[in-house]
C-alpha cells in the first residue's frame, strides 16, 4: 500500500495537531491491530474512514480515504482523544477474548 496526501494539508494539521502525516502513515502502513471506523459525518464526497491506534509517540487518530486498491489519501491526523482512547482500549480487550 502506499500513502498520499496534500503537502499544504500536511503542514496545516503539523501546526494544529502536531503530527505530519509522514509520521501518522506509520499507523496504516504496520501490521499493529488498530480500530478503523467508518467518519460518516465527513463522508458526502467520498468514504472515509478513522484509523485508531498506536505510533511511536502515543495512540492517533487517522483520518483517510481509499483511492483505488493499493492508494490511501491521509486527509488529517491528531493525537486520540480519551474516547478514542477508551474505545481502542475496548476494542483491543475484546479481540483478544
Amino acid at each position: 500500500m502506499e500513502c498520499e496526501w496534500d503537502e499544504a494539508k500536511n503542514l496545516a494539521n503539523q501546526k494544529k495537531h502536531g503530527i505530519s502525516f509522514d509520521e501518522a502513515q506509520e499507523l496504516l502502513l504496520s501490521d499493529t491491530d488498530a480500530l478503523e471506523l467508518a467518519d460518516a459525518d465527513h463522508s458526502d464526497h467520498e468514504q472515509r474512514y478513522k484509523l485508531i491506534g498506536p505510533i511511536v509517540r502515543g495512540i492517533v487518530t487517522v483520518v483517510f480515504t481509499e483511492r483505488g486498491e493499493d492508494v490511501t489519501r491521509i486527509i488529517s491526523a491528531r493525537c486520540a482523544t480519551k474516547h478514542e482512547i477508551e474505545m481502542y482500549q475496548r476494542y483491543k480487550e475484546q479481540s483478544h477474548d
